[in-house]
């Protein structure tokens, strides 16, 4: 069952889903946006293979901070990584879908997050970007960047989400080398 935006304000209300920072017109009929964060993660040129078995990317990445008011160029056929302004915390019995706004898809912008946040998680969602344009996409920090979607869960989850990404804050680089299969 898909929340609606009465009971996404009742659970909000309760403390049982938790989004902090949130303004009222961010609640939308069966969905919350949320806002673009202030720092980018970007894979440089210089690194030739992203072995899934090796962290040493991490030193590599470049990080990039923007202040208020400036924007953010992602350049064509450019993957990067960003993060929401909001820190969401989910209940056991729910899970949440992260689309992008069908406003920034129609300039070329997907936006994904893997799709899926899973029950009990808690953290800043990291977003991953690609410009599929031939053009440059500016875009700003507290802009309406995607759209959480919840869905209640038949039953709790008996063991809610507690992974490797679990009270991320900030932009955060992938993991996967922490994967034990």
């Amino acid at each position: 069952m898909i929340l609606n935006d009465k009971t996404i304000r009742k659970y909000l209300n309760e403390k049982i889903l938790e989004i902090s920072p949130l303004e009222d017109y961010q609640i939308q009929p069966s969905s919350v946006d949320l806002r673009l964060g202030y720092d980018f993660l970007i894979y440089p040129d210089e690194i030739e293979v992203l072995d899934v078995k090796d962290q040493s990317f991490l030193e590599k990445m470049q990080k990039i901070e923007v202040k208020k008011g400036e924007g953010f160029i992602v350049k064509p056929k450019q993957f990067i990584l960003a993060t929401t302004i909001e820190y969401v915390k989910l209940p056991d019995f729910l899970t949440a879908f992260v689309e992008g706004r069908s406003s920034l898809g129609r300039l070329g912008l997907f936006i994904e997050n893997a799709g899926w946040v899973d029950a009990g998680f808690e953290g800043n969602i990291t977003l991953e970007f690609y410009n599929a344009n031939s053009r440059p996409i500016k875009i700003y920090p507290e802009m309406r960047i995607c759209q959480l979607v919840f869905a209640k869960m038949v039953e709790p989850a008996e063991k809610p989400y507690k992974g490797k990404y679990q009270g991320q804050r900030g932009t955060t680089a992938s993991k996967i080398f922490l994967d034990k299969r």
